[in-house]
């Protein structure tokens, strides 16, 4: 959950016992804020999960309003280096996930614009 305690300070994430925010803690604010059953949070952030990472292996991008976008991009074949020997080692082409938070978010995470009630 996101809150702002000042106008001069930038919003923080409240009462979570470690800084990352995980599936299970997303279960547990849909349980507390909407009411949702346990069982109904749970399956509801992992069927999330899943069409997200579906699309995202279809190649498909996926647009998050307000939040920002998931793209997949495809790296060409390149030469590597292994730092510990130096030795030359050729890289595979491949396909990778990039993410551009969009507009909203920065100003968000930046402290330029209060927290909407979209947010928490």
């Amino acid at each position: 959950m996101v809150t702002a305690k000042s106008s001069a300070e930038q919003p923080t994430l409240s009462s979570l016992e470690t800084p990352t925010l995980t599936k299970a803690n997303l279960a547990e604010l849909l349980f507390d804020q909407l009411g949702l059953n346990k069982r109904e949070s749970k399956d509801m952030v992992e069927a999330f999960f899943t069409l997200v990472g579906d699309e995202l292996t279809a190649g498909e991008d996926v647009k998050l309003s307000g939040f920002g976008n998931f793209n997949i991009r495809r790296k060409k074949p390149r030469p590597g280096r292994n730092p510990r020997t130096g030795e030359s080692i050729p890289i595979k082409a491949r396909n990778v996930v990039t993410f551009h938070a969009s507009h909203k978010l920065k100003a968000i995470v930046q402290g330029d614009s209060p927290v909407e009630e979209d947010f928490e």
